[in-house]
């Protein structure tokens, strides 16, 4: 008799588990309640204190994954770290902005055959709308393929694509231009899937994704994340940790990304950008051994783009 409601039970779990889509934490291999959190290091490879702070992170902290932009002064140092550690979990932070006043980069490609992308003084834009308006789809593509080509040269094998300041976000042919070179690097592209939340970060950031986008990535077999945070307020120390770990006890189950922007303090980064504070800040939260105990407390498991990596479908 036992054996019969045993097996009842066991036959609608599957009737229920097949009526729907798996979500991506199942076809992960976790539970549809379980908290899965990306904690992502953006800007990899812009300077020395940037790097320093990602590794330290990944080796010692709560980082578990992070992106390279491959067109900065100090990638060379993070490719040799990459070589070196082939485990570590860097994908390419695509990089078609130069946003500091005195610290820039120009792109990877010849400037003569991207001059949509290059402003009068010979970097990359300043801002993503200066992009938008002068740089074509072909130009992005050309760029984004060098940077590719340039982090394979030096040994890489990034983990994932995603895209400083949104910029590849900004146009429908950008956007297909990002999906299509993922598709045949074998790379997957950050997407994430459609929430109010999105919404409401593409809206701040004046991008947008047409409607019918969505189910076509999850047609073409692209890995989308649940949820994705791209910065939280606060400048000191104790702001950022605090919303920080405000946001950790309110995650959602599934798949989310945080990302922040860890650096060391020090003169280097105080005279390349503004936010050198808010860095040092995000670079001591997530080394804090009581963030750990946190995530542990609250039953977050860390993940990487190496696991998303596996259900990318090129």
């Amino acid at each position: 008799m036992k054996l019969l409601v045993w097996a009842s039970i066991l036959t609608v779990s599957v009737a229920l588990r097949a009526s729907r889509a798996e979500t991506l934490a199942e076809r992960l291999g976790y539970g549809p309640q379980d908290k899965l959190l990306i904690v992502h290091a953006d800007d990899v490879g812009m300077c020395h204190a940037v790097n320093a702070a990602a590794i330290r992170g990944l080796e010692e902290g709560c980082i578990s994954a992070g992106s390279i932009m491959v067109p900065c002064p100090w990638f060379p140092e993070i490719a040799a770290y990459c070589r070196e550690n082939p485990e570590a979990d860097f994908g390419l932070h695509l990089t078609l902005t130069s946003e500091w006043k005195y610290y820039r980069w120009r792109s990877v490609s010849p400037i003569p055959l991207v001059p949509g992308l290059i402003d009068p003084e010979g970097f990359l834009w300043s801002e993503v709308p200066e992009v938008v308006q002068h740089a074509s789809a072909k130009e992005v593509e050309r760029e984004i393929r060098a940077q590719i080509e340039r982090a394979r040269q030096f040994g890489l094998r990034p983990t994932h694509l995603d895209t400083h300041m949104g910029t590849v976000f900004a146009r429908p042919d950008y956007i297909e231009v990002y999906c299509r070179l993922g598709k045949e690097y074998g790379i997957p592209p950050l997407l994430v899937n459609r929430s109010p939340e999105l919404e409401e970060i593409l809206q701040r950031m004046g991008l947008s994704i047409p409607e019918g986008m969505f189910q076509r990535w999850q047609e073409a077999g692209f890995v989308l994340l649940d949820y994705l945070v791209p910065d939280i307020e606060g400048r000191t120390f104790e702001e950022r940790r605090d919303a920080y770990y405000e946001l950790l006890r309110n995650l959602k189950p599934g798949v989310t990304q945080l990302i922040i922007h860890p650096g060391l303090e020090g003169e280097e980064l105080r005279h390349i950008t503004g936010s050198h504070a808010q860095r040092y800040a995000d670079y001591l939260v997530f080394t804090a051994p009581e963030t750990k105990s946190l995530l542990a407390e609250l039953g977050i498991k860390l993940l990487g783009w190496r696991q998303l990596q596996k259900l990318f479908v090129p």
